[in-house]
């Protein structure tokens, strides 16, 4: 029964180390754990911290400035959540941006799924191809050149995301070809900041 014990524990530390050592309820009860012996498990002095419904952290893993990515990110569904826009520059280090939303993108199909607070979800129309992601901070987020690629056509500000693809370039993430091929079909305000970027 010991051993059992252990094999449980080791199983769902290497899930939530893969995670920023966070792991949600059902990759738990994969490990073996029953739903009742977590809120046993997260009580003062425990192994395990509640976080929220459905989501709970190994109270003793090294914290990160990305605390509050991985949690959306875990709750989303690590398998098919990937972090993007604002909040992939985040995981990036690319430009200074602060969002006040975790933004995560999901398969089309899940957009009936209504986001907590604090997190937004994005559905594209074409689905993200392979190479459009990445890891990022231990987190699946989406490519460097997809990434900047959204956030121009979003609602970024024009100074950030010509920062942002300046300091990608600068540190030799990306190319200006793959930044072409990733902005050819986006919109002509996002055309025109990468262009002025490459400009300067």
């Amino acid at each position: 029964m010991q051993n059992h014990d252990q094999d449980r524990w080791e199983t769902l530390g290497r899930v939530a180390e893969s995670q920023a050592g966070y792991f949600s309820v059902r990759q738990a009860e994969e490990a073996g754990f029953h739903r009742s012996g977590l809120m046993q498990h997260s009580r003062e002095g425990g192994r395990l911290q509640h976080v929220s419904r459905g989501l709970y952290r190994l109270r003793f893993f090294p914290g990160s400035p990305f605390e509050h990515i991985a949690a959306a990110w875990v709750s989303a569904g690590p398998n098919l959540a990937v972090i993007s826009h604002e909040s992939a520059l985040e995981l990036f280090r690319l430009a200074d941006v602060a969002p006040s939303d975790v933004h995560i993108t999901l398969p089309r199909s899940f957009r009936h799924r209504r986001p907590p607070f604090g997190v937004r979800y994005h559905f594209p129309r074409v689905g993200l191809a392979v190479d459009e992601v990445q890891m990022a901070q231990g987190m699946r987020a989406t490519s460097v050149e997809r990434t900047l690629a959204d956030v121009a056509e979003g609602g970024t500000q024009p100074e950030q995301v010509r920062l942002a693809i300046r300091q990608a370039l600068e540190r030799s993430v990306t190319t200006a070809p793959r930044l072409e091929i990733a902005f050819a079909n986006r919109s002509q305000r996002a055309r025109s900041l990468l262009r002025e970027s490459l400009s300067t």
